[in-house]
């Protein structure tokens, strides 16, 4: 199958500044499909950039409507201009060429795009595509062979090159669309990140957040229309951003510097219990530490933790792998708020909170590809609902802290087998004016990968 549907990277110098082969691939095709702001630049640049007229057409027996890329080749001469007999005066470009601006809603605008299929279409698309672009999300919807990427270089790689800062050291995060919170994960000292904005809002509420977290000295650099005729760079520190002006098109640049009392959070699983706004009811750093690493968190992996309590675990799993996402599983109602709270927090705000009784509010959710049960660890309706819904080769890690419990753990151990593991951690304490270390409950973990073909549950 040869691609009918290309997706063509655009810069703030707008189609003409692109390759005349790609230029060649927007003029022949039927449907160009993007921004209003690139629409509008099809006609008249496009002509000086081929120097062919307005009304130069592909004639109809070169155009394959599998084949628009090699027709585009085949059209265009060694030195970039647009070869003879690729003109056919009388017909206009505009009544052969529909021009569709996208739709904001991204279920409409691939509708726009599954109506075009199996004819040459064009979608005009900021810088690369493929990094936090429209890319990813046609990669989901169609077969790799039915379009082709033509990247221009992102908006990172032109504030990478702006700031003198090598790409591979740099966070890159995108907040557009998104809320600024995703930011915290990569706050630490030394760390350098790059972030994509919604508008000029995004600037001022980090550099608040960054005061807020004690990062006040980090340098914010604020780089506009970047590879444009409107290009702009400005800066302050994070404690003096709100007298910078701010535009609404733009990447933000920040040098972390910690003050030397900023609390430090890394994505290590283990953050300190005080992190969590909770009612007592949490798993301790300790334990929560060896747990995240037997729940072995991967990058997309998906967390069902059921009996959520404050969250911490599933927030935990978020923050220590790329894109791995989670479901805290909740009936309290003032803990779904401490949920919310902790998630926000620390940075992992995409956290799925679900209010209900288990098992009946797991009914319907995706399967996860890990399974941690914090509470009810007795319930044998809970375990088997959880065990049938986890994915083959997926993790499950139960903690019990009660008799009933244990005795629950000991008895699928001998069932699906896996790992018994009993945690006893002790913290300093005073009796009088004497120091102790007093023990903490006791914890039993067991931790079982399920096999591909599960056993009938005894």
């Amino acid at each position: 199958m040869t691609a009918w549907l290309h997706v063509i990277g655009v810069g703030e110098a707008g189609i003409e500044s692109l390759p005349p082969a790609t230029r060649t691939i927007i003029k022949f095709a039927e449907n160009v499909i993007g921004p209003a702001r690139f629409l509008s630049q099809i006609d008249f640049q496009m002509d000086e950039s081929t120097g062919a007229p307005s009304t130069a057409v592909a004639p109809t027996d070169l155009v394959d409507k599998r084949g628009l890329e090699a027709v585009a080749r085949a059209l265009l001469d060694s030195d970039g201009s647009l070869a003879v007999g690729a003109q056919q005066p009388g017909a206009s470009a505009a009544d052969l060429q529909t021009h569709i601006e996208w739709d904001e809603s991204i279920d409409r605008m691939l509708a726009q795009v599954e109506r075009c299929r199996d004819t040459p279409t064009v979608i005009l698309a900021t810088g690369d595509p493929m990094w936090f672009g429209i890319g990813a999300t046609l990669a989901k919807r169609f077969e790799a062979d039915e379009f082709e990427v033509h990247p221009h270089a992102s908006s990172f790689q032109l504030a990478a090159a702006a700031m003198r800062w090598p790409l591979q050291h740099v966070a890159a995060v995108s907040l557009h669309g998104r809320p600024p919170e995703l930011i915290y994960p990569h706050l630490q000292p030394g760390a350098r990140i790059l972030a994509l904005t919604s508008d000029s809002d995004t600037a001022y509420r980090i550099s608040d957040m960054l005061v807020t977290r004690g990062y006040g000295q980090t340098h914010l650099t604020v780089l506009e229309s970047l590879g444009g005729s409107e290009e702009r760079i400005v800066g302050a520190r994070a404690n003096d951003f709100a007298d910078i002006a701010v535009g609404d098109f733009y990447v933000l640049a920040l040098d972390c510097v910690a003050d030397p009392d900023a609390d430090l959070l890394p994505t290590a699983p283990g953050l300190p219990d005080d992190a969590f706004v909770s009612d007592g009811q949490l798993t301790k750093r300790e334990v929560r530490a060896v747990t995240i690493a037997k729940l072995a968190p991967t990058p997309g992996a998906l967390l069902w933790d059921v009996g959520a309590g404050c969250g911490s675990v599933a927030i935990e799993w978020m923050r220590a792998a790329r894109d791995a996402g989670a479901i805290a599983f909740e009936r309290a109602g003032e803990r779904l708020q401490m949920i919310a709270v902790n998630a926000n927090a620390l940075g992992v705000p995409m956290l799925r909170i679900e209010n209900g009784d288990a098992p009946d509010s797991l009914a319907g959710m995706p399967s996860p590809d890990a399974v941690f049960l914090g509470g009810s660890v007795a319930s044998d309706p809970l375990f088997a609902a959880c065990w049938s819904a986890l994915k083959p080769g997926g993790r499950l890690v139960a903690n019990a802290v009660t008799l009933d419990g244990e005795a629950a753990l000991y008895a699928r151990q001998r069932t699906h087998g896996g790992e018994l593991v009993r945690i006893e951690t002790s913290v300093l304490d005073h009796v009088g004016e004497q120091r102790v270390l007093r023990p903490r409950m006791a914890v039993l973990q067991w931790s079982v990968i399920k096999p591909a073909q599960a056993m009938v549950l005894q």
